[in-house]
C-alpha cells in the first residue's frame, strides 16, 4: 500500500511561518494539528512518510576548512548558508517536539526509519525525509511550500531513492537521528550517522 505523504514547512509558529499538509490535502498551520494527524494515520494502520522543511543531517568533513560546506546537491543552498541555519536551528526543536507528540498520542508503538529500505518492509511505520525547497520553487507560503514537496514525494514513488537529492560521501552527524533518541523512540546509536532521503522540489 502506498504510504501517506505528510510535509512540514518548519518556521516560526508565532509567525505564522508554519505549515503542514499531506497527499489527500489535509493541511494545517501548527506543530499540533501535524503531530496529531500523524499520529492518527499511524493509528489507523497506514503508514506514513513524514517530511521535514528543514536540514536532518550534516556532513562530518575530514578536512576542517571543508567543514561547512555544502552538502552534495545542495548547490547555491548551503545547509550552513543563512536560510539554512534558521531552519536547521528552528527543525532542531520543532523536529524533536513533533516526534515526542507523535509518541505519545499512538496507543501501540510503530516503527521508525531514516532509510526507505527499512520503512517498506515494516508496516504500519514512520518514514522520516527531507524537504529541499528553495528559491524560486518556493511556493506562495508555508503550506503551499509543504505542498510542492508533497507533490515531489508521490512523483518519486515507488522508489523516492531514485530521487534522493543529496548524497554524502564523508560520513554525517544525523540530527533527526539525535531527536529520534531524544524522544524514545529509538535506543539505536547508528542513526546518529545515518543520513535521509532528501526531495528537492
Amino acid at each position: 500500500m502506498k504510504p501517506a505523504v505528510v510535509c512540514a514547512d518548519i518556521g516560526s509558529v508565532t509567525q505564522k511561518h508554519f505549515g503542514w499538509c499531506d497527499d489527500a490535502g489535509v493541511e494545517g498551520r501548527d506543530p499540533s494539528t501535524l503531530a496529531h494527524h500523524v499520529a492518527n494515520l499511524l493509528g489507523a494502520g497506514r503508514a506514513v512518510a513524514l517530511g521535514f522543511e528543514c536540514p536532518l543531517f550534516v556532513p562530518l568533513m575530514k578536512e576542517e576548512s571543508a567543514l561547512t560546506c555544502a552538502r552534495p546537491g545542495e548547490g547555491s543552498r548551503a545547509w550552513s548558508a543563512r536560510a539554512g541555519c534558521v531552519a536547521l536551528t528552528t527543525g532542531l526543536v520543532q523536529v524533536a517536539w513533533v516526534l515526542q507528540e507523535i509518541r505519545g498520542d499512538l496507543a501501540q508503538p510503530v516503527g521508525v526509519f531514516v532509510a526507505w529500505e527499512d520503512f517498506i518492509r515494516a508496516a504500519p511505520s514512520l518514514l522520516i525525509w527531507e524537504a529541499f525547497v528553495s528559491g524560486g520553487r518556493k511556493g506562495g507560503n508555508h503550506v503551499s511550500d509543504a505542498r510542492l514537496a508533497v507533490e515531489a514525494f508521490v512523483t518519486s514513488l515507488p522508489d523516492p531513492r531514485m530521487a534522493n537529492a543529496v548524497t554524502c560521501t564523508s560520513q554525517v552527524y544525523s540530527l533527526v537521528g539525535a531527536a529520534l533518541l531524544r524522544t524514545g523512540w529509538s535506543s539505536d546509536l547508528s542513526l546518529l550517522g545515518q543520513s535521509c532521503l532528501v526531495i528537492k522540489v
